[in-house]
């Protein structure tokens, strides 16, 4: 099967759920992160840096990652974090809380990593929101390891605020304990901002396994459309590679053009953004293309 006749006979082949590929999804994330080749960065340094055992002979676990969801209680983060360690979840919620401790402070962990934190989001009419947030004080106070909260609109929500009127905001200990750390979309106004573009695009590229993979695939014969399709965004980026990958190989393409990721449906956000930007890019108002910039390689 050629690659038009695969484009053309499934055209609107939805790729899949990409979170489904995500190792923070997937059990043995454990496993994934320590391994030799696809160790998360600060796992390889601390393992690099105290070694892969603690004094006492225990294996070192550095960095656990728990992700919250919309009904998460106290009991249950304690449980996940039992979970990851592989220890029983069993019990109330001290029991758990105990059983972590000793988990952490044996396996020398030095940071959590709390996902979705934007689902604590607290009001007067959730107090188990309010509690939660009073939990991971508690968590901070008791564990030694920093705290990396990852979420979304987080001080918009009052969640800094622990959901507390303008005049007792001083009163919330939570944000004088959080240092917030923003992380805006790419974007392509300046050169500054397009060099930046590309050099995400580089790194991306250099990471396809597609056998007809070629220097400057991304880089630089997609990167206005992949803006235009992403508004610069890294999920929807990443979201719609992993998807045109997953058609490519299915296709038998085995590479990347804009007449089979025409074909790729991205999320409701970017696909919302896409046609402004890409009539921008069309008439000359935008480019994602650095001014200096060499291409990469050709596509032989």
């Amino acid at each position: 099967m050629t690659a038009a006749a695969g484009q053309a006979a499934a055209p609107d082949v939805f790729e899949g759920d990409d979170r489904q590929y995500s190792p923070t999804r997937l059990r043995g994330w454990l496993e994934f992160v320590s391994g030799p080749d696809r160790a998360r960065p600060h796992w390889r340094q601390q393992i690099t840096l105290r070694g892969e055992t603690t004094p006492e002979g225990h294996r070192r676990v550095p960095v656990i990652y728990i992700a919250l969801t919309g009904n998460t209680h106290i009991r249950g983060l304690n449980a996940a974090i039992c979970r990851f360690y592989g220890l029983p979840d069993r019990g109330d919620a001290d029991t758990l809380a105990e059983r972590a401790k000793d988990a952490v402070l044996t396996l020398k962990t030095a940071v959590f990593v709390v996902d979705d934190i934007h689902f604590l989001a607290p009001s007067h009419a959730d107090a188990s929101a309010v509690k939660m947030a009073n939990h991971l004080k508690f968590l901070a106070n008791t564990f030694p390891v920093t705290l990396i909260y990852v979420g979304v609109g987080v001080a918009g929500r009052g969640l800094l605020t622990e959901g507390r009127a303008p005049q007792q905001a001083l009163q919330a200990q939570f944000g004088r304990r959080t240092t917030v750390l923003t992380m805006s979309p790419f974007q392509v106004l300046d050169e500054p901002g397009r060099e930046e573009w590309r050099q995400l695009l580089l790194t991306v590229e250099r990471q396809v396994v597609l056998a007809g993979r070629y220097p400057g695939m991304l880089a630089d014969d997609l990167s206005d459309y992949l803006f235009a399709r992403s508004s610069g965004h890294f999920a929807s980026l990443m979201a719609l590679i992993s998807r045109g990958c997953l058609r490519a190989i299915r296709t038998g393409a085995e590479r990347l053009d804009t007449s089979l990721m025409d074909l790729v449906k991205n999320d409701a956000a970017a696909e919302a953004d896409r046609q402004e930007l890409l009539a921008a890019i069309g008439t000359g108002l935008l480019t994602s293309r650095p001014a200096t910039r060499a291409r990469t390689g050709t596509a032989g």
